[in-house]
């Protein structure tokens, strides 16, 4: 009794294969119809030399291509593995050779870009482009014998965002992710307890309608799609996020839940409900994984959108979907979690528990189903994939505390905590406040070298579209009246736009090359704003 991706799917659509699994603009694809294409595109990949354990990137944007491309290197036991679409060719050049795959599905839109980065990838040997000549490559696919029979010790790999550096392939085992990454098939109630309950709980359930509104190449909306296939659900894709065209496609579809990474999507969401003139009446969840959703922009697309659930869940590629957070918790005034699951647990230095109540830092830690480790990385996988009594952990690098009853007040990554003077800063923490900060649209913190103090804080902001940003010295007053003055950002520099990843992610590479170059405000700083 094993749980594989492709088996699970293949005996959904046989349950329900008149169901629509798939909407994308004006094409549309059944259980059988998205199922058939797959098959017939493994076998392409398959008769081109892609064998089990051959890793297939996918370089594309969100649509039809994408699931058909996914299911079809599962079927053969390939691997999939995403590739960030705005990569230009250096970029994709270190993944291809990371991944080094044996094919590469790409948009025809990045033909330059793909011609370029191919000879990274010494065992490349089948590449598909899409739309154009896709289907004729589909027609054309020859039949074969059935497909290898398949495990639960298949391997799924999942890039990781690179907010900090060069993004690293997780490793999962196909069982351990489906109840780590997909609830079991039924997160938030009991997992299946065997492959067959799946497709009897799809066929039981109608009518579900998911939009993951971020990119397929994120981790979240992959497990997402998962997820709604488990329900025997209608997955609804746009080509990549624009507020407008998300709820147009909700307005069309009847989407019931919408899928969001952070206030990157939440705000111009919310900024499009305010517009009207559309009906939302199907719309029950606004769920946001993969980056914090600041207090003001939560509380202003719970307005736009009254009486619906706005979940924050926490999760990350290496841990799957970790718990969901405590109602009308912020980063401002620290989020908090209840991880009822006893193998989620907060460590400290010495790999123990936190004691509650005790004030002390850790790190969040999850036992149990976790992944492998990262593809072609020794060291890195042996410092974060950890044993701890015997038993298998993985240290998220998320950094936390745990109250007295229990409760987890996550307090940000220790891979980007600013430690001036000897005080730790956590970015997301001064994002927050500057978020809620009038004339502000978006702010990404960072840390930069200081010669007194090791590193100073630093913010790169940007104003909502057509408005302009406040000068530092506003800004300055707003965080000193809700931090304590060491957290105070000394530069802040004012952009355009902030950048970020298509998923949403702080680009904290690009800020800090940017708030290199901002302006202090006027010079003052007391002995209560000097870190000790």
């Amino acid at each position: 009794m094993e749980f594989n991706l492709a088996d699970l799917f293949e005996a959904v659509a046989a349950r329900v294969p008149d169901r629509t699994a798939l909407v994308c603009g004006d094409e549309r694809r059944s259980y059988a119809e998205l199922d058939a294409r797959a098959g017939r595109l493994a076998r392409h990949l398959a008769a081109n030399g892609v064998r089990p354990g051959d890793r297939v990137a996918q370089y594309l944007y969100n649509g039809p291509h994408y699931v058909e491309a996914l299911l079809a290197a599962l079927k053969i036991r390939a691997v999939p593995v995403n590739v960030n679409y705005r990569y230009v060719a250096g970029e994709l050049r270190s993944l291809l050779a990371d991944a080094d795959p044996a094919a590469l599905v790409h948009d025809a839109a990045f033909d330059a870009r793909a011609a370029e980065a191919a000879p990274a990838a010494p065992s490349l040997r089948c590449t598909v482009r899409a739309p154009d000549g896709y289907e004729a490559l589909l027609d054309a696919a020859p039949d074969g014998p059935p497909f290898p029979a398949r495990s639960g010790d298949d391997l799924y790999i999942i890039y990781t965002g690179g907010t900090t550096g060069m993004p690293k392939g997780v490793m999962w085992r196909q069982e351990d992710l489906f109840f780590a990454g997909h609830g079991g098939g039924n997160p938030g109630g009991e997992p299946a307890a065997a492959p067959g309950d799946v497709a009897d709980r799809a066929a039981a359930t109608e009518g579900v309608v998911m939009m993951p509104a971020a990119p397929l190449m994120h981790g979240a909306a992959q497990l997402a799609s998962f997820i709604t296939f488990w329900a025997g659900g209608t997955l609804v894709l746009v080509p990549s996020f624009d507020a407008a065209e998300v709820l147009s496609a909700v307005e069309r579809e009847r989407v019931m839940t919408i899928n969001i990474v952070g206030d990157a999507m939440a705000a111009p969401l919310a900024e499009e409900v305010e517009r009207g003139g559309r009906d939302l009446s199907s719309l029950l969840v606004v769920s946001s994984t993969g980056a914090i959703l600041s207090g003001s922009v939560r509380a202003r697309l719970q307005k736009a959108l009254p009486d619906r659930m706005i979940m924050d869940n926490y999760g990350s590629t290496e841990t799957g979907l970790v718990a969901w957070g405590v109602p009308g918790s912020t980063p401002e005034t620290g989020l908090r979690y209840r991880f009822e699951d006893e193998r989620i647990t907060v460590l400290d230095a010495g790999l123990r528990p936190v004691e509650p109540g005790s004030g002390e830092v850790g790190t969040v830690a999850r036992a149990g189903r976790v992944p492998l480790g990262y593809f072609n990385d020794p060291d890195k996988t042996a410092a974060v994939f950890v044993e701890v009594d015997g038993v298998r952990h993985t240290l998220t690098g998320d950094m936390a505390t745990v109250e007295a009853d229990g409760t987890v007040v996550l307090r940000g990554r220790g891979s980007v905590c600013i430690n001036t003077g000897g005080e730790k800063v956590y970015p997301e923490e001064v994002e927050a406040v500057l978020k809620g900060a009038p004339g502000v649209g978006d702010a990404v913190v960072v840390g930069l070298p200081d010669a007194r103090f090791g590193e100073r804080v630093a913010a790169v902001v940007s104003a909502p579209e057509g408005g302009h940003a406040p000068a530092p010295e506003l800004l300055d007053a707003h965080v000193r009246a809700r931090l304590a003055g060491y957290k105070a950002p000394r530069l802040y520099r004012v952009v355009p736009r902030v950048q970020r990843s298509p998923s949403g992610k702080a680009d904290y590479r690009w800020a800090r090359a940017t708030a290199a170059e901002g302006r202090g405000p006027a010079p003052h700083q007391s002995r209560e704003d000097a870190p000790p």
